[in-house]
């Protein structure tokens, strides 16, 4: 894959380990840990109905500034106009489930080693837990998340 480094913020694969499906009918929210190494955790609101997951999946997770795979940003069109109609291929098509979202919390972890990243995708949220150094890349601003089994 020719994707620009500097498009994607986040990238790192989960053991799904829990999926709690008792609140809402279509999301379920998922716990998971890196499977890197990286000792990162995630927590992760997703539409069941379209991307069902089970518990023991692996999902790849990438955080993204722009679909674009030259990492040119598209900040002058609209989230649903990349790529569309123009026959480009873009990170989305490398993807089974895309959403776009809004990082919004930072919180800092006991130990100052770690920190919190809270972003939200419409009402579906998500939190990483990790090392500062892995998470260094996010800001509050505007992100895509990409998964794929």
């Amino acid at each position: 894959m020719n994707t620009s480094t500097d498009a994607q913020l986040f990238e790192d694969t989960f053991h799904i380990e829990n999926i709690d499906s008792a609140k809402y009918d279509r999301v379920s929210r998922l716990a998971g840990r890196s499977t890197t190494g990286s000792e990162v955790s995630m927590t992760l609101d997703i539409n069941s109905q379209i991307y069902p997951v089970a518990v023991n999946d692996t999902l790849r997770v990438v955080l993204a500034s722009t679909l674009s795979l030259d990492g040119t940003k598209d900040d002058s069109k609209g989230w649903r106009d990349v790529g569309a109609g123009e026959g480009e291929t873009t990170l989305a098509d490398l993807f089974d489930y895309v959403c776009h979202g809004k990082i919004y919390k930072f919180e800092e972890g006991n130990d100052g080693m770690n920190i919190k990243v809270y972003i939200s995708f419409g009402g579906l949220l998500m939190a990483i837990d990790g090392p500062y150094k892995k998470l260094t890349p996010l800001r509050v601003d505007y992100t895509y998340l990409l998964i794929k089994k």
